[in-house]
């Protein structure tokens, strides 16, 4: 999901999230390739100011983005089924929020980009842009193949039933 307003497509692994106007139907997916995140010279091109990682490691330092004006956070989550994914949703939201609200362009990856990032952009739909998670998902995969897994598909459940009070 880039700053563009038209979905593209592709069968690369990363996606970044961005809307010119803040629009729930332009939150559409913009797919990059997987190494994307790891390319410097390509993100300067492509003038990204955030980056969001779902899978952080405290192993690697966030010295990466350092001197290149990009805003970084990192969540330090596992693409386990028993992993508490809720827990980052608010910050993730409000980061991808933050982001877009300021004219910046923000990526938001994982090591595949369909599980953990999915589930991140999912959450910021629902809390920021009033989505069930029904139109989330499909918002999602007009322009991305998603598959959370279990887990995190439970923990949306559970915040589309605290945010509407049913199931759908």
């Amino acid at each position: 999901m880039g700053m563009n307003s038209h979905p593209r497509s592709s069968s690369s692994s990363s996606s970044s999230v961005g809307t010119d106007a803040l629009e729930p139907a332009d939150a559409l997916c913009h797919i990059v390739p997987r190494d994307f995140a790891e390319n410097r010279a390509r993100l300067g091109r492509e003038n990204f100011t955030h980056v969001l990682n779902c899978a952080h490691s405290s192993r690697r330092g966030n010295d990466f983005y350092s001197g290149m004006g990009i805003t970084y956070l990192g969540i330090e989550a596992h693409d386990s089924p028993a992993y508490d994914m809720s827990v980052n949703f608010n910050t993730g939201a409000e980061f991808i929020h933050n982001a877009l609200r300021t004219g910046g362009k923000i990526l938001v990856h994982c090591h595949v980009g369909v599980s953990r990032s999915a589930s991140i952009v999912l959450a910021y739909l629902m809390l920021k842009h009033n989505m069930t998670l029904v139109e989330a998902i499909n918002t999602v995969k007009k322009g991305r193949g998603i598959i959370p897994n279990r887990g995190f598909l439970r923990q949306l459940i559970d915040l589309h039933v605290k945010l509407y009070g049913y199931r759908s």
